[in-house]
């Protein structure tokens, strides 16, 4: 098994294991993270990207045949939530053991290395460079 499959799932593993902890013993925490402008109950906004966290990871790992198309799809939901992140920061929400301002601020730092962790380990990056080749 090479570096990336064994860094696709275990992107995947912590996918399904944090969506997990959206349904169930994090949902509290989650919540601090939804915007206040987004149109949808906030504990409902949780529940369903805790359920798209769980897909998604479980993709990852055994959607191996589809590795890339996931790939983009995890990529995309990285950005989608990542305004949940900022608001976090912005508005000084306590969250996860984020209790200062600079705290918030680094974690920032880290959604475009999901990002990126997700596109190199499924291979779908490459895919799109190669594309017209």
């Amino acid at each position: 098994m090479n570096s990336r499959n064994i860094f696709r799932i275990v992107l995947g593993l912590l996918l399904a294991f944090s969506g997990t902890g959206h349904l169930t013993w994090s949902r509290v925490e989650f919540l601090t993270q939804v915007p206040p402008w987004v149109p949808l109950n906030p504990d409902l906004t949780v529940v369903l990207s805790g359920v798209a966290e769980i897909m998604l990871g479980l993709a990852l790992i055994f959607l191996w045949k589809w590795k890339t198309l996931v790939g983009w799809a995890t990529a995309i939901f990285f950005i989608l939530i990542f305004p949940g992140n900022i608001s976090q920061y912005v508005n000084g929400v306590d969250g996860f053991g984020l209790d200062t301002d600079k705290a918030r601020l680094i974690r920032l730092f880290f959604q475009p290395l999901l990002v990126l962790w997700s596109l190199w380990a499924t291979g779908a990056w490459k895919a799109w460079k190669n594309r017209n080749k």
